[in-house]
């Protein structure tokens, strides 16, 4: 067993090596995957995101995440910016992917008829 002092020793330099490879990026999208995003069609979702900041070299980084846990609105697109602002898209598919790219990855542009809002 580890001491208490060597375990946040290994937090401390796991954390920098996260930081350091997210220093950069300007957004982190998370793409639900779990069952219901897949069957919802997520999968290729994913690919577009994935296939366009590596084409356009965008500053971002895709990750997968499990439920969301809005089932009924799967594909469910988290995109969260640098200041820990969360925009969630629901019902997203590959022609909404390629719009939200290009307006909220591109161009900073909340597309707010995609979202849900908190009422």
């Amino acid at each position: 067993m580890k001491s208490l002092d060597e375990l946040n020793k290994i937090r401390e330099e796991a954390l920098k090596r996260v930081t350091l490879r997210q220093s950069d990026a300007q957004y982190r999208i998370m793409i639900g995957m779990a069952t219901c995003g897949i069957a919802a069609g997520a999968r290729p979702v994913l690919k577009a995101f994935m296939d366009a900041i590596d084409k356009d070299k965008l500053p971002c980084i895709v990750q997968q995440t499990g439920c969301i846990g809005m089932c009924i609105h799967e594909p469910i697109v988290e995109i969260i910016d640098q200041a820990g602002t969360k925009t969630t898209y629901l019902d997203v598919n590959v022609a909404r992917a390629k719009e939200i790219i290009d307006r909220h990855l591109k161009h900073h542009e909340v597309i707010p008829e995609y979202t849900y809002i908190l009422k």
